[in-house]
């Protein structure tokens, strides 16, 4: 029976247990409503045991008129009786709500996981844009005229777009009627979109849309501070010429006719992240983003949850729907090939990742914002020294990070050492969580590799 097995599932984004019909419940139907809908099983308690319930028809329609009175605008529920293993539960069906967001007595909730949530002022707002269809940068910038507005950077927008081969515009055009055709003017009064990208100065009055950067020495001392402002189709390149000159770059000899350079991190990943931040920040919230460049990592942070209906588990999976906060931002973004193809910028960032063999980036909704981190690469002779490992073992780990595995029989040749030591060797780093074992617990077919973080 599929509620048998929903139940059996637990509680999730879409699915709470009841064991009586309360205020919660009716809570409950409003942050399905303004998510993804989902379903209530009253008559079972939280850890998925059946109590059942014993109401007729007519406090059906009575929970059915608490939910529809109480919610505005009113969410209609169905409601129906269900019988499981001889006990009478009831299933409450709550659809998504086209017009977003539903309020409980003027307040809002949305569902994280298994849990409701109050929404702050600024989601509700956005939440209303987006069912909508529209976004916060596309509302007309009070105050603010087409002669704000930068000629020669909306004359570098029309070459780097024309450059990348994705928008191509009549000489005859003006500037005026170009933004027009793209939206980011309407009856001639300029968009916070073209502000920000295009204002002679953004930052009046929207000082919050910089990029502040910093580099530490240890938690709390600031070696390096910069206050990037302007126009935020600059502040991208501004930021990667900061973090470029705040980490380190190692030149190797190929044969080639210039040297390769190693850098700590990817610096198309980093790119793509600070080119997110950027591009989808929510420009409403006063705090700027915040770019922090530690010994041994790097956290990338933007005021603004991620766009309703978009979880972090969803960012892992390369097809996940894009839905970009600030739509003309986003276009422009992409016009100029900053952006490559909605949607995929994070499964690039951990392809790049993992290409260079560093810990994947971690992703989370915290102090109001979205972070991204990125963890240097730890397996370094420096960091495998302290461990108080032996010669042979350092040499190995090292050698895995260029070479991408070690066998036992490898390990034995290198080190012209018996198989009885190798094994110690090895799984003395298996117990320190440096290496894991991959083909089987014993046999040939074994080999070693540097054991990553696993994603949650």
């Amino acid at each position: 029976m599929k509620i048998k097995k929903l139940i059996e599932k637990g509680e999730s984004a879409n699915i709470e247990f009841k064991q009586n019909f309360s205020r919660e419940a009716i809570e409950t139907a409003v942050a399905f409503a303004n998510t993804k809908g989902g379903i209530i099983l009253v008559g079972i308690t939280d850890s998925g045991r059946i109590t059942g319930t014993s109401i007729g028809k007519e406090t059906l329609k009575d929970w059915s008129n608490q939910i529809s009175q109480i919610s505005e605008p009113s969410i209609h529920p169905e409601i129906e009786l269900i019988e499981i293993d001889n006990k009478t539960i009831v299933k409450i069906f709550i659809k998504e709500y086209p017009l977003k967001p539903i309020s409980i007595r003027g307040r809002c909730f949305k569902r994280i996981k298994n849990s409701n949530y109050q929404m702050a002022p600024s989601e509700i707002t956005e939440m209303h844009l987006q069912s909508t269809g529209n976004s916060w940068d596309a509302l007309p910038a009070r105050d603010n005229t087409a002669n704000e507005l930068d000629s020669e950077i909306i004359e570098e927008f029309i070459k780097r777009s024309s450059d990348a081969g994705r928008k191509k515009f009549q000489i005859r055009d003006s500037h005026v009627e170009i933004l027009t055709k793209l939206e980011l003017i309407k009856k001639n009064q300029p968009s916070w979109a073209s502000v920000l990208l295009f204002g002679k100065n953004p930052q009046s009055p929207l000082t919050q849309a910089t990029v502040h950067c910093g580099r530490f020495k240890g938690k709390t001392t600031i070696i390096d501070d910069r206050l990037i402002s302007g126009s935020i189709m600059h502040q991208v390149d501004e930021v990667m010429d900061f973090i470029r000159k705040n980490i380190n770059v190692e030149f190797r000899i190929t044969g080639k006719p210039q040297r390769e350079e190693i850098w700590d991190y990817p610096l198309d990943a980093l790119r793509e992240a600070v080119t997110n931040a950027i591009c989808h920040r929510d420009y409403s919230e006063l705090p700027d983003i915040q770019i922090k460049i530690y010994d041994d990592f790097i956290q990338i942070w933007n005021p603004g949850f991620l766009p309703f209906g978009i979880t972090i588990d969803d960012l892992y999976d390369p097809l996940h729907t894009s839905k970009p906060r600030n739509k003309l931002i986003a276009q422009i973004f992409y016009d100029i090939g900053f952006i490559e193809r909605y949607g995929s910028g994070i499964q690039r960032m951990i392809d790049e990742c993992n290409k260079m063999k560093i810990p994947e980036p971690e992703f989370a909704e915290k102090f109001g914002g979205f972070s991204i981190t990125f963890k240097k690469d730890m397996f370094t002779y420096e960091y495998l020294s302290g461990l108080k490992l032996n010669d042979r073992q350092i040499k190995a780990v090292l050698q895995i990070k260029t070479k991408g595995t070690i066998s036992n029989q490898q390990y034995r040749k290198l080190f012209n050492i018996s198989d009885r030591l190798a094994r110690f060797d090895l799984n003395s780093l298996c117990k320190q969580g440096i290496l894991e074992k991959f083909g089987g617990e014993t046999g040939r077919n074994i080999v070693y590799n540097l054991k990553r973080k696993k994603r949650k």
